[in-house]
């Protein structure tokens, strides 16, 4: 499918999505959003794509924020009727399979609420993370607040959302904000070399992986526990526990099924 503002490729079972807008640092628009919804339903639907990875073009920025320049004129009654910025929270909510945020660059305002929204984040050394809006007078509008507080903390998140200041690479993997930080140059290498390694575990397996850990911040610690003692003893009814156990058993390599 061919798209106006991202790419979107098969690279063996991993999808690549790559946010095209250089000229404009990446900046999020509705059509953006419209062929990020398109790209992520069809990754889904594919059978022989087990993991995608999220980058931006360009080695500038992942995103550096949404796009001002559709909003300045809004009438602030369509902000509500038209429930502006829920799309972008709904954007991954079905998708099952896990996806990686490969942050190349400035990732600000809701291009660091789009990275959030991944199962993890791999970001470049040059990477820089923040919250922007309040130096335009509002405030996060697609989940920064809210996911930004559950990965640093309180304190951590009230910096960041009151001063609006940028957060390096280094202080966002010490804050908890990203999983690992690699030099940009390999920043690709080892986001598809992470994605590749998911896309080759027991596809069930993953999706329930990806689920548990999810709903860790939602419920109780009891209710998480025996939601995840549940989900364990289904997949052992899976012909991937049979296959992984016995291939772990003969020192052999498992042929996953995906059932």
């Amino acid at each position: 499918m061919a798209y106006e503002t991202i790419t979107s490729e098969a690279r063996g079972a991993v999808t690549l999505i790559t946010l095209n807008r250089p000229e404009a640092l990446n900046a999020l628009n509705t059509t953006v959003l419209r062929e990020l919804q398109e790209a992520f339903a069809a990754f889904e639907a594919d059978d022989s794509q087990h993991c995608a990875v999220v980058t931006g073009s360009g080695d500038k920025a992942f995103a550096a924020g949404a796009d001002i320049k559709e909003m300045v004129e809004k009438e602030p009654a369509d902000f509500f009727l038209e429930d502006f910025f829920s799309g972008w929270n709904d954007m991954t909510a079905k998708i099952r399979k896990p996806w990686i945020a490969a942050v190349n660059g400035f990732a600000l305002g809701g291009g660091c609420e789009v990275a959030m929204m991944a199962d993890f984040i791999i970001a470049s050394e040059n990477a820089k993370f923040g919250q922007p809006e309040i130096k335009l007078g509002v405030a996060p509008g697609m989940g920064g607040s809210q996911r930004l507080t559950r990965a640093v903390g309180k304190a951590k998140a009230m910096d960041l959302c009151l001063t609006g200041r940028m957060m390096d690479a280094e202080e966002a993997e010490r804050a908890g904000l990203v999983a690992r930080v690699v030099p940009h140059d390999q920043l690709m290498d080892e986001a598809m070399k992470a994605a590749e390694t998911i896309a080759g575990m027991p596809p069930m397996a993953a999706m329930i992986n990806k689920e548990l850990v999810d709903a860790s911040f939602e419920t109780t610690l009891q209710q998480g526990m025996l939601h995840e003692r549940r989900l364990f003893q289904i997949l052992t009814a899976t012909q991937d526990k049979a296959e992984g156990m016995q291939a772990f058993v003969e020192k052999r390599a498992a042929n996953w099924k995906g059932r």
